[in-house]
């Protein structure tokens, strides 16, 4: 059921107690004043009855319950245990307090017909005590369940965001990765038309025109690639204005020979050549083997892992597989951060899909399959 839901149920509820309450007070008087129902206690009770349905003045319906006990007594008693109660939970004790001392009080002094000191088989002390707790509780218990909803939803946004912040910080790399490979390759554009338009005697007029604006176009593009995202490789560092390093084609089995020295079994498999896929799913298999080998240090350190790469075409594969580890007792192989989200992210702006979870036999597997784009399917690369 939906807050909302709840909310209104509450409300009715309490519409409808109110006014269970205020008929029982009406008839509570009646009896005690021989029948009569159109009388002085009749009108009280229903002022007071919406006064207790009115939610600006909080003072109102306990001053005005507070006044018809001390001058009826018990016929009045169900209005002002409610509005003990609405005191108590608002954390109004003091108030709540006070009025049954000025009801009793009245009580004492004007005698009613029937007195809260009349003896009952219940004695009225015992009622106004338990409004009093019980909306102590009721209130607390209110108060509880909003701090935690509160506190859930603080923690479900802050999630958000973080998963937000991790694909806002791949897009950045991915952009920023992307900038130096089109630039290296705009840059041999650039120089390989500039060095065919010095031999411009021997070539024909309409070629010559075509390379000098292939020469613009390439170095115009070049410009404005580094002028939009440029930006983004930036460091963070407030303590440094030096941009930082650019990211470069990296080799995955340098990266897997580092691990191994460094203690980590690997059984590496490769099929084709990295040449063979484009340079954003190069790096991407890089990112994808270096977050699966860190996650495998991290939750199953002597575990020996696993490594297929096949760099297709028409589509890139990538496989990490370990099982689990014996050196961490009780410990779950899932990650415990947010690079699997920024991966994905990666993967998924590729065209591909990304699988990581638990495999068969308690194994923990990373899978991701890029395709080549349709271009490159079609012809050898050159």
């Amino acid at each position: 059921m939906k807050w909302e839901q709840s909310h209104t149920w509450v409300v009715c509820a309490r519409y409808g107690l109110v006014v269970l309450l205020t008929l029982a007070a009406i008839q509570n008087g009646a009896s005690s004043a021989g029948g009569r129902y159109v009388a002085v206690h009749s009108a009280v009770a229903l002022a007071c009855g919406v006064a207790l349905l009115l939610r600006g003045a909080w003072w109102l319906a306990p001053a005005l319950t507070t006044m018809a006990a001390g001058v009826w007594g018990w016929p009045m008693l169900p209005l002002f245990l409610l509005a003990l109660f609405d005191l108590a939970a608002r954390r109004h004790t003091w108030a709540a307090v006070c009025c049954s001392a000025v009801a009793l009080t009245g009580n004492a002094v004007l005698h009613p017909p029937v007195s809260l000191w009349s003896p009952q088989p219940y004695g009225s002390a015992l009622f106004l005590l338990l409004a009093v707790v019980a909306g102590l509780w009721m209130g607390n218990r209110r108060r509880l369940v909003e701090a935690l909803n509160d506190q859930v939803e603080h923690l479900r946004t802050e999630r958000k965001l973080r998963e937000q912040a991790a694909r806002m910080a791949e897009r950045s790399a991915i952009a920023a990765e992307m900038h130096d490979v089109l630039a290296h390759r705009l840059s041999l554009i650039a120089l390989h038309t500039g060095v065919l338009a010095t031999r411009k005697d021997t070539l024909p007029d309409a070629v010559v025109e075509r390379l000098s604006l292939l020469r613009t176009a390439s170095t115009d593009a070049l410009t404005d690639l580094r002028d939009v995202l440029g930006a983004l490789r930036t460091d963070s560092s407030p303590d440094t204005d030096q941009p930082a390093p650019a990211p470069a084609l990296r080799d995955v089995e340098e990266m897997i020979g580092h691990a191994r020295a460094a203690g980590q079994a690997i059984d590496t498999t490769v099929e084709g050549s990295p040449e063979q896929a484009p340079a954003a799913h190069q790096l991407a298999v890089y990112r994808l083997v270096q977050e699966a080998l860190t996650n495998a240090r991290k939750h199953a350190p002597d575990a020996p892992v696993r490594v297929r790469i096949d760099y297709g075409p028409p589509t890139t594969l990538l496989e990490v597989t370990n099982p689990p580890g014996t050196k961490i007792h009780g410990a779950q192989a899932v990650p415990s951060g947010f690079g699997l989200i920024g991966l994905r992210e990666r993967v998924e702006a590729l065209g591909g899909h990304l699988n990581a979870g638990p495999g068969g036999a308690g194994t923990w597997r990373l899978a991701a399959r890029i395709p080549h784009p349709a271009s490159e399917q079609n012809g050898p690369r050159t």
